[in-house]
């Protein structure tokens, strides 16, 4: 990086930083009745540290960002698009959109208010940040998150090659369509947990809510528990060893094996819905012509 420094300056100007290279912008604001566009745009290896931006698309094709304690207002929309080599610390990242088709991204201790978050980011690490969105991460790939706290809707859709360890998500219709995907010792809060998924695996997790795993091909659940979980595991097929009972798994296909303390029902309404389910504990309770394998 080089020595030249910018700081304590407010910039309001259309495209006011454009193209820079190695520079080091320090406790700046990008505001004021101008209401310009493009601070940074098309610039490379650039460090801000300190920046308040209530304007848009700030961060637009750039290579080797590093931003550092930045605050991104609910007005400064799009903010990181099209950029690469990119490490964000200790920001705020409030405004719809504000990463988007970026490759090589660096995240920790963030937070993120922000919809329609990390569409098609490819390579990105995530630690200890916070995040409320809608349709977070959608189609992203190689996604590697460590102690994040996430809640809102349609979570990680269709993303690709991702391990999530010590996470906690409250979110519905999350993992849909997802393949080559790992979660470890987290939290999963939410209904229609990873339908029409391929390849995910879940290792001691707490699973939490209705119709869970539907669909799924290649399914593996590990020592997980399993809470208030009803109609699981619909036309699935799944390895999986559970710790906790389960309200009720239906249909889980030929070559399937479960293991469960116990389930309120298991059914079987379809041919090939044959999986085995070896229930380790108590007995079954509910309607015996809609329990099969029970101990």
């Amino acid at each position: 990086m080089s020595e030249k420094i910018i700081e304590n300056q407010t910039f309001d100007e259309e495209r006011a930083l454009y193209g820079v290279q190695g520079v080091t912008v320090r406790n700046c604001r990008f505001d004021g009745p101008a209401d310009g566009e493009s601070a940074f745009k098309e610039c490379e290896d650039v460090a801000v540290d300190g920046a308040f931006m209530n304007l848009r698309y700030p961060f637009w094709h750039d290579r080797g960002l590093e931003l550092r304690h930045v605050e991104m207002t609910e007005l400064c929309r799009a903010a990181l698009w099209y950029s690469s080599d990119v490490t964000i610390e200790d920001s705020r990242l409030h405004g719809i959109k504000a990463l988007r088709e970026c490759s090589d991204v660096r995240m920790r201790g963030c937070s993120i208010v922000s919809p329609e978050f990390g569409w098609s980011t490819r390579g990105i690490q995530m630690d200890d940040c916070t995040a409320q969105s809608e349709y977070f991460m959608m189609r992203a790939t190689g996604l590697r998150f460590r102690n994040v706290r996430f809640a809102g809707k349609y979570s990680f859709q269709y993303i690709e090659d991702a391990v999530f360890e010590n996470c906690d998500f409250d979110t519905k219709d999350a993992f849909w369509h997802a393949k080559n995907v790992v979660v470890r010792n987290s939290r999963v809060k939410g209904e229609y947990l990873g339908w029409y998924s391929e390849n995910v695996t879940f290792e001691n997790c707490v699973i939490e809510g209705t119709q869970p795993l539907c669909y799924c091909e290649g399914l593996r659940l590990v020592g997980c528990q399993m809470v208030g979980c009803d109609l699981a595991f619909e036309r699935s097929h799944v390895r999986a060893s559970i710790t906790t009972p389960v309200v009720s798994i239906k249909n889980p296909l030929a070559g399937s094996r479960i293991a469960v303390p116990a389930a309120g029902e298991i059914i079987r309404d379809i041919a090939g819905a044959t999986g085995t389910v070896e229930i380790t504990g108590e007995k079954c309770n509910g309607s015996a012509d809609r329990i099969r394998a029970c101990a």
